[in-house]
């Protein structure tokens, strides 16, 4: 995998016409810009295009206005809308938890590490057991209790912190509540979910126990965008291990949390290195 920091990326999307990668790449390479990464899809589905672009700048000053500026004009004739991230850009991430820890651990380890390009200036949770971990990281931890009559309070109040935090994207890590749908619809292609994803579903209280009830022979787990159907989001990506008679309950459990882990942490770097395109209820994703 490349160094995210050497790079700027530059992301579009469009209606299908043709021409639309071209114009993308003359602008590059007319700005003396090497590209050195790029990845497009074109959707016969659904009539879009979408192109991801890693380059780097061969001239000594690079402007990333000017730059902008320049695009206008090319992109307007492809009713194309573009983003375009500075190299070493850090992501502003809230994280949401209820008593569970091994998804928080995760993303605590690599944002200590430098793993995953992120800031995390906030965690909030509606119990108070996971804050001894976010103060041993300096992380400011709000616990919001929540009963069914006091959830829109609780939501305002979650709402109030993604802005004072200044906020980017929100990791729902394994935060045991529903959100409504004012809150989802807020937070829209800005919130990941990670759930367990087992063959057949299981509802409700131990879905592990449950699955080794039926000797399922796979556990997995899938992380998605949240939105106001529950676990029904757009997904960005999932994980999944073969398991055998052997695994007892609390083994799948183990594995299932790991997988968890994993799977959330790959959904949150392709999330913030611009990887993921939402196309209505799917995605797109240009996975490394």
């Amino acid at each position: 995998m490349k160094q995210q920091e050497n790079y700027w990326t530059l992301t579009a999307n469009c209606p299908n016409r043709l021409g639309a990668l071209d114009v993308v790449t003359r602008y590059l390479a007319e700005t003396k810009n090497y590209v050195e990464e790029i990845h497009s899809y074109d959707d016969r589905a659904q009539d879009h295009f979408c192109v991801r672009v890693q380059f780097r700048p061969t001239a000594e000053q690079f402007n990333a206005d000017e730059f902008n500026q320049g695009f206008v004009d090319r992109a307007a004739e492809f009713n194309m809308e573009w983003d375009l991230t500075e190299p070493g850009h850090k992501t502003r991430v809230a994280i949401m938890v209820s008593k569970y820890d091994h998804c928080l651990n995760d993303l605590l380890y690599r944002y200590r590490t430098g793993a995953l390009a992120i800031e995390i200036p906030v965690i909030i949770s509606n119990h108070p057991d996971l804050q001894g971990l976010a103060e041993w990281h300096g992380i400011p931890y709000y616990h919001l209790p929540i009963t069914a009559e006091t959830k829109p309070q609780q939501e305002a109040q979650i709402w109030d912190l993604i802005e004072e935090y200044d906020c980017e994207l929100v990791v729902l890590a394994r935060y045991m509540q529903i959100l409504s749908d004012d809150l989802s619809q807020k937070l829209s292609g800005k919130a990941i979910n990670i759930h367990h994803s087992l063959l057949p579903g299981f509802k409700g209280a131990k879905p592990y126990h449950q699955a080794w009830e039926k000797g399922v022979k796979l556990v997995g787990a899938t992380a998605h965008y949240v939105n106001s159907d529950l676990d029904e989001g757009p997904i960005i990506s999932q994980g999944v291990q073969a398991v055998e008679h052997s695994h007892y309950p609390e083994d799948l459990v183990a594995k299932g949390q790991d997988i968890e882990a994993h799977t959330l942490a790959r959904a949150v770097r392709y999330h913030i290195e611009k990887r993921v395109f939402l196309m209505g209820n799917r995605t797109v994703v240009f996975s490394d």
